[in-house]
């Protein structure tokens, strides 16, 4: 990150911290005296050069490394605060460091670039392997929905007259059931490119915690599910100051991920507590849980379980995981000892218990 902040700056202030290193380091050789022998200087003084080698442009390198030979010169070499040298040896000494600090400062940086160039390949072939990815899972998440909506559109069209009432409901609610589909796999895309931008920021709000989760049960049983969900909140939890929006996020996803990737007889529940300044809820099932080597792996950007079903992203935790940490908090996934998997998601914020006042 540091190597990155400076190669931004501009050649006039990295000559400027190039020099001021030099000047710095040869003040505190001057201060200690006869402490330290002019030849060790000369070491002490290419090592600089080879550091501002590891991290400035080439101009501002060839400028430190003279700079630096000339200040060695002129200080510490005998006789002192003259460019002449005593003796032949000084002299030979004198242009081996010049010699030295040069392609010592050019090597460095040349190995700089190639490194800069490897780096860049291997960031364009790993881009590749993810755009092919997410091409990939898209074309099945995003074709199966407007697929759905395209031949039930067309039937409605085309067959209306032969349609029974019962029949064109039930297009109308695989239209529907397609178009939600269709919109949470957007919702995903834009989420992902906001926090990979970095400009998502939350807006805080009193939230009613009991609601928001009701909400987003009724939305995913919407789907006719089969699994059975329990809510095990209180209802005088206290109002709790968060976005809202991303907290219905956050529980949508790991709900969705639950509903798909467990039995239709699996049961779900959900609990919540507050520490005061802490949002607690917790998502657990008793499913078959995840594989021990893939927990630390599942919210990596579309990562897909190795023995997972086909379809999907590969987004929904890794944006769990993205808006956890926006609203400063964080999500952990364990294995129950019972069977299944756990979801804890802590996030700190303000509790109020204005609303179990109002209540009583």
């Amino acid at each position: 990150m540091i190597n990155l902040y400076i190669n931004r700056l501009s050649k006039g202030k990295q000559l400027f911290l190039g020099t001021l290193l030099i000047c710095f380091t040869s003040g505190i050789c001057k201060l200690l005296g006869g402490a330290v022998d002019y030849k060790i200087v000369g070491f002490i003084l290419l090592v600089n050069v080879s550091l501002i080698a590891a991290v400035f442009d080439i101009l501002p390198v060839l400028y430190a490394a003279s700079i630096s030979a000339l200040i060695w010169d002129f200080f510490f070499i005998p006789p002192f605060y003259t460019f002449q040298v005593g003796t032949a040896d000084d002299t030979i000494l004198l242009l081996t460091y010049f010699v030295i600090a040069i392609v010592s400062g050019v090597l460095t940086y040349k190995i700089r670039q190639i490194e800069k160039i490897a780096r860049q390949k291997e960031e364009k072939a790993n881009t590749v392997k993810l755009y092919n990815t997410l091409f990939n899972s898209l074309s099945h998440e995003l074709r199966t929905p407007i697929a759905t909506i395209i031949g039930a559109t067309d039937n409605l069209q085309n067959q209306d007259q032969k349609l029974s009432i019962s029949q064109r409901n039930e297009l109308i609610a695989e239209i529907s059931k397609a178009s939600f589909r269709l919109n949470q796999q957007v919702e995903n895309l834009l989420s992902m490119s906001r926090l990979e931008t970095g400009i998502i920021q939350p807006k805080k709000d009193w939230c009613d915690i009991n609601e928001i989760v009701y909400h987003m049960i009724d939305v995913i049983e919407e789907s006719d599910i089969t699994q059975k969900i329990t809510i095990n909140i209180e209802q005088s939890f206290p109002l709790f100051k968060t976005d809202k929006g991303m907290l219905e996020q956050i529980l949508y996803n790991i709900l969705q991920n639950a509903i798909v990737h467990t039995a239709s007889d699996t049961a779900i529940d959900i609990y919540a507590k507050c520490y005061t300044d802490i949002l607690e809820i917790t998502i657990e099932d008793n499913g078959e849980g995840f594989p021990d080597d893939e927990i630390l792996l599942v919210f990596n950007k579309f990562y897909r379980l190795q023995q997972s079903k086909t379809g999907g992203t590969g987004l929904g935790l890794s944006i769990v995981k993205g808006f956890a940490e926006a609203l400063s908090g964080k999500v952990m996934l364990e294995n129950r000892s019972t069977g299944g998997a756990r979801f804890t998601i802590q996030i700190p914020g303000e509790s109020s218990y204005l609303k179990n006042l109002k209540n009583e």
